[in-house]
């Protein structure tokens, strides 16, 4: 009895300004890709069985194009899998706020999928003696007991959530789910597997409870998913494929629809400008195989105000002009200190530079507006009211 576990599509999800030739977001187009390489991949195991534990879309309202290239991809996997059960679980980015508002994942059930996006369901399939407890991250929701179907040789629990402990700080921070679960209630050693979403970096919550991360980066903070699966020893995004009779487990990992580069971070502190271009050329002339159409990062630690305005911006320019987005990340000298020394409201204007950063990372944008620049304006419009709060006033004698 094999059971292929994905989650996290966030189909439609868009960034950066570059448009294909047909004129739809370039991000939204490599995703597309992702998905239609994994339905591939997934085919050709034949599973018995598939289950996706959420966020199927980016946003609640998707756009046409994104609603298509699901419609086909699910039609092309049912097609080519008609006796396998495929149960699709809504994610917090699937679900409206407002509970009379209808989602678009019942559209995919008029091709035979089971959607579960409202209240918790108990399914049966008992040609496969297996029975699946699926549990949407809706507000509010009425959680069932977690407890499997005594009467079913197989008993599987798919829940989109955040399990007690599991997710870092700066995720369960910027992107909540309604779904929130300590591991007793969980109750991992009940079922014969648990097929987690909503965390997206492959990972362990118990011998037989799995996060199974998304199929390409498209969180608020790509880059902390890269340093989480680098220490992990992880080949990058993918999806699992288990084994319910023997417990045996795999991660299929998928070839990156575009490589996401985090240069080595640069250190400044002392350095002039012209010493700083040259560091951040070296780095863009060490990259593997170049910078052209990838997304790139370089933090350059320690630069002051003055030094920063003086940097060879054609440079930068023609950086990100080669690049699908090269994303300079400046940092002033005290931007993430962390003792407690200083004035009271310098802290809190970090504080409230972050906030404004993590929500902006994570705000649907139009395909035109670039992400990271509109971050660095929002910072730098806080900078510009913090030094007019703290300049001390000019007497003018009249």
């Amino acid at each position: 009895m094999r059971l292929v576990h994905l989650s996290d599509l966030h189909l439609g999800y868009r960034q950066y300004q570059r448009l294909t030739p047909g004129g739809v977001n370039q991000r939204e187009a490599d995703v597309a890709a992702t998905f239609r390489a994994t339905i591939d991949r997934v085919i050709a195991l034949r599973p018995d069985c598939v289950v996706i534990a959420g966020d199927i879309f980016h946003t609640v309202r998707p756009t046409n194009q994104a609603i298509l290239h699901g419609f086909l991809q699910f039609s092309r996997l049912k097609s080519a899998l008609p006796d396998s059960p495929i149960v699709l679980v809504a994610g917090n980015h699937d679900t409206p706020r407002s509970s009379e508002t209808g989602g678009i994942l019942q559209l995919f059930a008029q091709l035979g999928l089971t959607v579960v996006d409202r209240d918790a369901r108990r399914l049966s399939f008992p040609e496969l003696d297996l029975s699946i407890l699926a549990v949407p991250d809706v507000p509010n929701l009425v959680r069932p007991s977690l407890v499997p179907e005594p009467s079913a040789r197989y008993n599987v629990l798919v829940l989109h959530g955040e399990v007690e402990g599991v997710l870092p700080a700066s995720l369960a921070n910027v992107d909540r789910a309604a779904v929130e679960i300590s591991h007793e209630e969980l109750g991992a050693a009940r079922w014969d597997y648990v097929a987690l979403g909503h965390y997206h970096v492959y990972r362990e919550v118990a011998p037989n409870a799995y996060y199974s991360g998304s199929i390409d980066y498209t969180s608020a903070n790509p880059w902390g998913e890269l340093y989480e699966e680098r220490i992990a020893g992880l080949p990058g995004k993918g999806f699992i494929e288990r084994r319910l009779d023997s417990g045996e487990q795999s991660f299929h990992p998928l070839p990156a629809a575009r490589p996401l580069i985090d240069l080595p971070p640069i250190a400044a502190r002392g350095l002039i400008s012209a010493d700083v271009d040259a560091r951040i050329r070296d780095a863009v002339d060490g990259c593997p195989g170049g910078i052209d159409d990838k997304i790139v990062r370089v933090i350059v630690r320690d630069v002051p105000r003055h030094t920063a305005r003086e940097l060879d911006h054609k440079a930068i320019r023609e950086y990100k002009r080669r690049a699908l987005n090269f994303h300079l990340d400046v940092r002033r000298p005290d931007a993430f200190r962390e003792s407690a020394t200083g004035a009271p409201g310098r802290r809190q204007m970090l504080d409230i530079k972050d906030i404004v950063a993590a929500k902006l990372r994570t705000r649907p944008l139009d395909a035109d507006i670039d992400r990271e620049t509109l971050v660095r304006r929002a910072v730098a419009y806080l900078d510009e009211a913090q030094a007019h709060a703290t300049t001390p006033a000019t007497l003018v004698e009249g």
